[in-house]
Order: structure tokens, then C-alpha cells, then sequence
């Protein structure tokens, strides 16, 4: 057994956040040591920890589309990587899905980082990965950060706002990410997948 493989199946038997989770737990991830490209998400939603399937919903159509890949290409883990700052679905509050859990990136993404010596880019999706992977570069909101991103490319990460259709009103005012961040993120992992 690797030492992934040993990680993963630790990872699997997880049970450090299990008394706050009142759907339970199952760790959604997808691992590998050729991956060139790593997304980092937030947390599985609802959809995604019935199908234990990561990005198995409408954020994942609208991420695909905008890295300008086919399912089969995403869920290829010798060459796409999923490693979500929470690895269970944290559940439901007032104003959409809760926070990923605070213990699990702690624990576990270090270690799992280490195992995937390939990456090259990691899409940085949302506040939770920007504090992880771009710390106190990051800008003070989001939206500054992403539009920022030539400031962090040449290290390898590009933030990205949460592809949820929640975020449809954002898009909408923000056109210049459609026309100026899409195309450099299209163009970066069809490189890294040639």
C-alpha cells in the first residue's frame, strides 16, 4: 500500500467532526499522485454527499464548462485532483450550506498535499481555499482577489468564486471575469493535460 493510499483510507475512516454532522460522514475527494491539476473547493453539498461524488451537481457543469472539460477528463484523478477544504458535508444554515468544518483541513490536507507532487495548478475556489493557499496575499474580498489573478498564476493558483448558480448575480456583475479569467484558466489546463 502507498503512502496515498494509506492517507486515503485514513481519510476514509474519519471520524474527527462526526458528532456535529447531522447528515454523517462521508469524506467526498478525489486523489492522486500524477495529478497536474488540483481544485480546491469549499465542502460537499447535499447532492454531493448523497452520491459521494464530488462536484456532482449544477457547480459542477458550470466548472467544467469553465475549464473547458468533459466529465470524463474531470473525473480522470490521474489527472484532475478534488481536495475540498472540508471533506463531509457540513450541512444547512440560515443562508445556505454551512462552513467546511475547521477541523478537517487541519488534519488532513497538508498530508494529502504532499502525496500529489504533480500539481502544477490549483484552482482556488471561494474564502475558505484563499485563506489556506493564498493566505495573507489574498485581497480583502474575493471579487479583488479574482481579479487579481495574474498576481497568483505564476505560482500556480487561480482564484475563482464558487461556481454555484447562487453566484449567477455575481457573474452578472462582474463581466470581466467571463472575458478575461476564463480564458487564461481554459488555456492553462488544456496545457496541463496535453
Amino acid at each position: 500500500m502507498s503512502d496515498l493510499e494509506d492517507s486515503l483510507r485514513q481519510v476514509r475512516a474519519c471520524q474527527i467532526c462526526a458528532t456535529a454532522l447531522s447528515h454523517g460522514v462521508r469524506p467526498v475527494l478525489q486523489v492522486s499522485d500524477t495529478a497536474r491539476i488540483l481544485i480546491a473547493g469549499q465542502a460537499p453539498g447535499s447532492k454531493v454527499h448523497v452520491s459521494g461524488i464530488p462536484f456532482d451537481d449544477a457547480s459542477g457543469d458550470r466548472l467544467r464548462d469553465w475549464m473547458g472539460i468533459s466529465k470524463d477528463v474531470f473525473y480522470d484523478a490521474q489527472h484532475v485532483a478534488i481536495l475540498p477544504m472540508g471533506f463531509c458535508y457540513p450541512g444547512t444554515g440560515n443562508s445556505g450550506d454551512l462552513a467546511p468544518r475547521s477541523e478537517c483541513a487541519p488534519a488532513w490536507r497538508q498530508s494529502l498535499l504532499d502525496h500529489m507532487p504533480q500539481i502544477s495548478l490549483i484552482l482556488v475556489i471561494g474564502t475558505y481555499a484563499a485563506k489556506w493557499h493564498l493566505g495573507s496575499r489574498q485581497e480583502k474580498t474575493l471579487t479583488a482577489t479574482v481579479k487579481n489573478w495574474e498576481n497568483y498564476i505564476e505560482d500556480g493558483l487561480l482564484p475563482l468564486p464558487h461556481p454555484s448558480p447562487r453566484n449567477n448575480i455575481w457573474l452578472s456583475k462582474n463581466l470581466w471575469f467571463e472575458a478575461s479569467v476564463l480564458p487564461a484558466l481554459k488555456k492553462q489546463v488544456a496545457e496541463l493535460l496535453q
